[in-house]
């Protein structure tokens, strides 16, 4: 994973580009999380795409490439990412204004 990109590999074997909206830490889970959208998705009606997130545990050896994407598992720790989400929305928001 480097700073704005990551590359998911899906159940297929099919790889697709995704650009990071943002990471971060979480001391109460002991893990890291990523928030991402493939680059070339198609926006909603709405004018929005989809936004995913994983739990993010980097490589021991400290390279940018490598590193394990998991699942959130729990209820407790998706709310700690939406409500990372919904900071990160409300404050480009208002920089926006």
């Amino acid at each position: 994973m480097n700073e704005d990109q990551i590359t998911i590999v899906d159940e297929q074997g099919n790889e697709q580009l995704c650009q990071i909206l943002f990471s971060f830490p979480s001391e109460e889970f002991n893990k890291s999380y990523v928030l991402y959208y493939p680059i070339g998705e198609e926006e909603d009606e709405n004018g929005e795409i989809l936004v995913h997130a994983s739990a993010f545990i980097p490589s021991e050896n400290d390279e940018e490439s490598e590193g394990e994407l998991m699942p959130i598992e729990t209820e407790e720790e998706w709310d700690l990412v939406e409500e990372m989400y919904n900071t990160f929305v409300e404050e480009k928001n208002a920089e926006e204004e």
